[in-house]
């Protein structure tokens, strides 16, 4: 088995696991790190296909780099702010988790709008 069939069975399972943890975790930390495996694994992917054309001698192409050196400055300002988020909502509410039920009543009368 080659090497980059090695990373390329790595990122799919990067991908496999990080869907996986997106669809079923239920917290929102816990979503938002599995969100962050997923992006991984398709950033390890990007470089498997640059280094399999790489491979073929078509060369070596710059842009899936420097599409991944983007992408994972993009990823890291996405999760920082989705961090800030998710503390400002426990810092409100007093829970990290979102509200099944929507937001609590301030009316005082109990009915909802």
């Amino acid at each position: 088995m080659s090497e980059t069939t090695l990373f390329g069975l790595g990122a799919a399972a990067l991908v496999g696991l990080g869907l996986y943890g997106f669809i079923i975790q239920p917290e929102p930390l816990r979503k938002l790190l599995a969100f962050n495996l997923l992006g991984s694994g398709v950033f390890v992917l990007f470089g498997v296909i640059a280094r399999r054309g790489a491979a073929a001698g078509m060369g070596g192409d710059p842009i899936p780099q420097a599409l991944v050196i983007t992408g994972i400055i993009v990823a890291f300002a996405g999760s920082a702010l989705a961090v800030g988020l998710l503390l400002r909502l426990s810092q409100e509410t007093g829970r990290a988790a979102f509200s099944v039920d929507g937001p609590p009543d301030k009316g005082g009368d109990g009915a909802r709008s």
